[in-house]
């Protein structure tokens, strides 16, 4: 027999003794086996068989002095295990049940941040990430001097710029399916909801964009307003980014605009 099958065979052995291992722990009925047994898994980050067993012994614990770190560990074994909303009941749970710990601050952190896991993408409801925004600011709020502060701010920024996202893609649709009149409205709501925005540069050549098309299509009775509307836009956006990545496209629209007020001028004229 090789080497290599050797080792396989050996690993298997190892896999299967384990796995009946902790299947008599788990079956057992002496709490200090399945006590010590979930510290060893948790110590050797075997997240998964550390949280079935703390599940199995916390209730045997309330109240005695050992239930403040089975709490606390359950809690980071779920975490790991990205049950997420899970972790994020038990972390409180543990907060409220131990107040004055020397974990809590910690506690406070990873049950927020358990709360940030479940934030789904973009394009999904945004329930779930509302609520980790408040939860983090909770924790920012309460505990100010947490060597986790900066973290949870980033984590905030983050879920922030998340939602920010969500909403220019909802205004920028708009722009996309050629509803140029909704696009203007939606799209100029949203620079003002949000002014600190990374997207106001998008924001702001969509609107160009938006009015530009209302402009060159429009009614001759509305055309030069809206013409001169689509310049104003221009500006603002040249003005507030000089060296913007949508310069030609910009150029090229601003063209077009100062032709058609000419050809409005001529025929007014005529």
């Amino acid at each position: 027999m090789s080497i290599k099958n050797k080792l396989l065979l050996i690993s298997i052995f190892i896999f299967f003794s384990s796995c009946n291992e902790f299947q008599r722990v788990l079956k057992s009925e002496d709490i200090k086996v399945k006590y010590d047994a979930a510290e060893k898994y948790y110590e050797n980050q075997e997240f998964r068989r550390a949280s079935r067993l703390f599940e199995q012994i916390l209730p045997k614990y309330r109240g005695k002095p050992q239930a403040e770190r089975v709490t606390f560990f359950y809690a980071n074994s779920l975490l790991n295990t990205r049950k997420y909303i899970d972790a994020g009941y038990q972390f409180e749970s543990f907060i409220k049940a131990y107040p004055l710990s020397q974990k809590v601050d910690e506690a406070a952190y990873l049950g927020a941040y358990a709360y940030y896991k479940t934030s789904p993408d973009f394009s999904l409801d945004q329930k779930e990430t509302l609520t980790a925004i408040d939860k983090l600011q909770e924790f920012i709020n309460t505990y100010p001097y947490s060597e986790k502060m900066s973290e949870a701010n980033d984590l905030v920024q983050e879920l922030r710029i998340k939602l920010e996202y969500k909403a220019f893609e909802i205004a920028k649709q708009y722009n996309t399916i050629r509803d140029y009149k909704s696009a203007l409205i939606v799209l100029e709501d949203f620079i003002s909801d949000y002014p600190g925005t990374p997207y106001r540069e998008d924001a702001l050549f969509y609107l160009l964009d938006s009015s530009y098309e209302l402009a060159v299509n429009s009614i001759q009775s509305k055309k030069l307003e809206r013409l001169n509307n689509a310049k104003k836009l221009y500006d603002e956006l040249i003005r507030t980014y000089p060296e913007t990545k949508y310069i030609d496209k910009s150029n090229d629209m601003l063209n077009v605009i100062d032709e058609e007020i000419i050809i409005f001028a001529k025929n007014i004229t005529q």
